[in-house]
């Protein structure tokens, strides 16, 4: 135990470590307008009463309004409306007339095309540091097959993607490598030629990978989203690529790079190589905050855009 406080920003990216669903949180103003923010701070607190929360922060413009609602609606988006949580987290004139909309059953704002929503009356506000809790009484939803879109590390991902590019790559020889991140920059190996991987071994590639890394690098490594799955046709090898996040301390092998540096990587293999081709398309990504996953061969595939910073 310690009595020094606590870093907020490091606190915070821990807690980023969770991987979330988003939501977008409406109700009405007392003018009658509608009134929505982009919100992964929800969960489900019971069903017998039908009891939902979500989070908000004291600082928040729409706390007085939140806080005196008679209700409040949670849409959980699906997987293709990553453009509705931008719109909805940042300070758009007219949020509503981009989406789909109608009064909920009980008058807050629900979405189409999520893959769920709840219109609830508002039971309670709970204190709860520099946030309070708004626990919802679920007065009517509605529920729709579409996948959910999914929120870690300050980028989305959408899961029925990570699984279907994996179940692609599940015949033959497999090689797993990861593209590791450290304060902005990028790890590379073999003289600065290669992402550091290895050969799946075991029946579990993930924990394969995570400690191949972290008995190569003897840094702690905590793996995130997939980047990067792809066929070598020369040899029939599956390749699966990881982002992954090393923690503090000296490398035991490798340097890191900066992204600005990887488009120049010389090292890098030549031009057209899954290697250089990685390497490049995260220089670009990072600068501009989207992520993607790349599925297909060595020579030709597809780029699903999926992760943006919000």
């Amino acid at each position: 135990m310690t009595d020094q406080p606590l870093d907020p920003r490091s606190l915070r990216d821990a807690f980023g470590a969770f991987a979330t669903g988003v939501t977008v949180v409406t109700t009405i103003r007392p003018d009658g307008k509608p009134l929505g923010f982009t919100a992964n701070s929800f969960t489900s607190v019971s069903l017998d009463p039908p009891l939902l929360l979500v989070c908000l922060a004291k600082t928040s413009r729409n706390f007085a309004v939140m806080t005196e609602a008679k209700g409040f609606a949670v849409n959980i988006l699906s997987d293709s409306q990553k453009d509705v949580s931008n719109t909805f987290a940042r300070p758009v004139e007219d949020r509503f007339a981009t989406v789909n909309w109608e009064a909920g059953p009980y008058g807050s704002p629900v979405f189409a095309d999520v893959s769920a929503w709840f219109d609830c009356s508002l039971e309670n506000v709970v204190e709860a540091g520099d946030h309070v809790i708004l626990l919802g009484r679920v007065q009517a939803f509605e529920k729709s097959e579409l996948n959910g879109l999914g929120y870690v590390r300050g980028g989305y991902f959408t899961p029925a993607l990570n699984a279907k590019a994996v179940s692609a790559a599940s015949e033959g020889a497999l090689h797993l490598s990861a593209v590791v991140e450290r304060d902005g920059e990028v790890l590379l190996v073999g003289h600065g030629k290669s992402l550091p991987g290895c050969r799946a071994v075991s029946g579990d590639p993930l924990q394969d990978l995570k400690t191949h890394l972290e008995e190569l690098t003897g840094l702690s490594i905590t793996l995130g989203f997939l980047y990067s799955v792809y066929e070598d046709k020369t040899d029939g090898t599956q390749h699966i690529v990881y982002r992954a996040f090393a923690g503090e301390g000296e490398v035991k092998c490798g340097h890191f790079t900066p992204p600005s540096a990887l488009a120049k990587q010389s090292g890098a293999g030549s031009s057209g190589s899954p290697t250089a081709d990685i390497l490049n398309r995260f220089a670009t990504e990072s600068a501009l905050g989207n992520f993607s996953i790349y599925v297909g061969s060595e020579t030709a595939g597809r780029v699903h855009a999926i992760s943006q910073k919000v």
